[in-house]
């Protein structure tokens, strides 16, 4: 089976070995180290440029912004990156935002989110001008109201808003059911007293609403139901108010391949029916067509990044039906990705330094760390010469690897190295055993 679709564009295999942009990864190894997330920059940028253009396409004079969702990962060079591609970034933390105005991200094209924003963070956002606060509880619009008069400025917020949608991904990414911490439930007419709330304060300027529905989705019929409900909801506003919200934001949550059979979702194959949704839903509520942004996040960095191991031990293991799996451990782990501990997620592996013509065996990836779940992909097909001192590749590990990575077990965190027309760059330097002990405050 072809598996072309999981790696990014500039991937090729030369006798067998991976190379990035024509840089082997043997190479890359003995540079760089392992653990290493190396992205493949151009990739990126052609990613992000694909659903700038492709919503353009759609939505015209009326498409708002492409807002780069950066929890996915995020650094100062892809910041730098999103501002010359000419997207917006979306942020949740004070952190993501430091690192967006690092890069050079202008104000005017952040946008703040999070379902417990500090009142710093608020403060902050409002002082510098963001684009727009999403809000995410009443307390919220108490707090943004009072730090717009503290700045004298008014401030553009939207609504987000939990439509009640069962989106077809794992339990922990799925975000637009009643029963979550994000948003105001539409049946249970939190929102509207949102919208009540928010009325009250001539420092708040509601735009309009948002949702995001949830995390690796394919296909577009949960997006169809939100933008019914949305713009429903809108409808409503206007019957009360007199006037129409100028701004829907359907975030983002498009799904990529992790595996050789799947196939990452491309804005051609959901931005002309998620035009037409919003259109049809406009005509039935009798709306004029508002602005439409997105957020992609994970299916702009996702594809574009590899992890690169080397093995360190091998070991037959008899389990429980008498057969024997191989576990081969390499140097990283669940401290650069969690996903698999935490949402079950699958990947693929090869090995990355040569080629192999033994058969394979059922084998399992796992890392150094201790923990019996430790495991990066649980059940894979490898070679059976797999040995040490081997180097294994991991595609599509560029949404949350290195953002979601921590140091357990006092283990320092990968860096990761852009590569791009055969030249290859550190944007995120390896942790070091000194900037672990650099927080300690010893009392000797």
């Amino acid at each position: 089976m072809s598996t072309a679709s999981i790696w990014s564009k500039n991937i090729s295999f030369v006798n067998g070995e991976v190379a990035l942009s024509g840089i082997p990864a043997s190479q890359l190894a003995a540079e760089f180290g392992t653990p290493t997330f190396f992205l493949d920059e151009d990739a990126f940028r052609t990613r992000a440029a694909a659903w700038r253009d492709g919503l353009k396409a759609e939505f015209g004079d009326k498409a708002g912004q492409v807002f780069y969702a950066s929890k996915a990962f995020t650094c100062t060079a892809v910041a730098h990156w999103i501002s010359e591609i000419g997207i917006g970034i979306d942020v949740a933390t004070g952190g993501e935002l430091a690192a967006a105005l690092a890069g050079g991200v202008d104000p005017s094209q952040i946008e703040v989110h999070g379902n417990n924003k500090s009142l710093a963070e608020i403060d902050r956002a409002v002082s510098i001008g963001v684009h727009t606060i999403v809000m995410d509880s009443l307390y919220e619009i108490d707090r943004v109201a009072a730090a717009a008069r503290k700045h004298s400025k008014r401030q553009a917020v939207l609504i987000r808003l939990t439509p009640g949608i069962e989106a077809h991904t794992h339990e922990s990414i799925s975000t637009a059911h009643e029963d979550v911490k994000f948003g105001f439930s539409i049946a249970s007419g939190a929102a509207w007293a949102a919208v009540e709330k928010i009325a009250t304060f001539p420092e708040l300027e509601l735009r309009g609403v948002h949702c995001h529905i949830g995390s690796q989705i394919f296909g577009t019929e949960a997006f169809e139901m939100a933008a019914d409900r949305l713009l429903g909801f809108m409808a409503k506003f206007r019957d009360a108010y007199g006037a129409e919200l100028p701004e829907l934001d359907l975030g983002g949550g498009y799904g990529i391949a992790y595996l050789p059979h799947e196939i990452t979702v491309e804005p051609a194959d959901v931005l002309p029916t998620i035009g037409k949704a919003v259109r049809e839903a406009c005509a039935k509520y009798s709306l004029a067509l508002p602005t439409v942004s997105i957020e992609p996040g994970r299916n702009i960095v996702g594809p574009t990044m590899f992890t690169l191991y080397e093995v360190g031990t091998v070991k037959d293991v008899v389990i429980e039906d008498g057969t024997v799996r191989k576990y081969i451990s390499v140097d990283g782990g669940m401290s650069d990705n969690a996903r698999t501990a935490l949402y079950d997620a699958e990947y693929f592996a090869t090995i990355a330094q040569r080629t192999s013509s033994a058969p394979t065996v059922q084998s399992r990836l796992v890392g150094k760390h201790c923990e019996t779940g430790d495991i990066i992909i649980r059940d894979i097909q490898l070679p059976s010469d797999v040995i040490p001192g081997d180097l294994i590749a991991t595609p599509a590990t560029g949404a949350y690897g290195r953002s979601m990575a921590s140091n357990y077990n006092h283990v320092p965190r990968p860096p990761v190295v852009a590569v791009i027309d055969g030249k290859a760059r550190v944007i995120v330097r390896r942790e070091t055993e000194a900037d672990l002990l650099a927080l300690d405050v010893a009392k000797m």
